[in-house]
């Protein structure tokens, strides 16, 4: 569970996600940029995008969740960020 937000939309970070498979559990990571951060204190989320190929994938993740063990901030996009809703990032090749 993350206790702060410490990212901003436009940062590139490394999600550690907690995934079950039977009964064991393992670590998996999602690096991509953030698109938008949701809501307040306790129903507070946040969008993940990456592109594998030439699909984008994007994926939501809760912060107040007992499955993400931590993020990671990585860097900033090159482009200075205006917006707090980055959806022209879908459209962008």
């Amino acid at each position: 569970m993350l206790n702060a937000v410490n990212f901003v939309p436009g940062d590139i970070i490394r999600v550690h996600q907690k995934i079950k498979e039977g009964e064991k559990t393992r670590i998996q990571i999602f690096e991509g940029v953030v698109l938008k951060i949701k809501g307040r204190e306790g129903n507070k989320s946040f969008t993940v995008r990456k592109m594998v190929g030439d699909v984008g994938i994007e994926r939501i993740f809760p912060v107040n969740t007992p499955n993400v063990e931590k993020v990671e901030v990585k860097s900033h996009l090159k482009d200075k960020v205006r917006r707090s809703k980055l959806y022209y990032l879908r459209k962008k090749k």
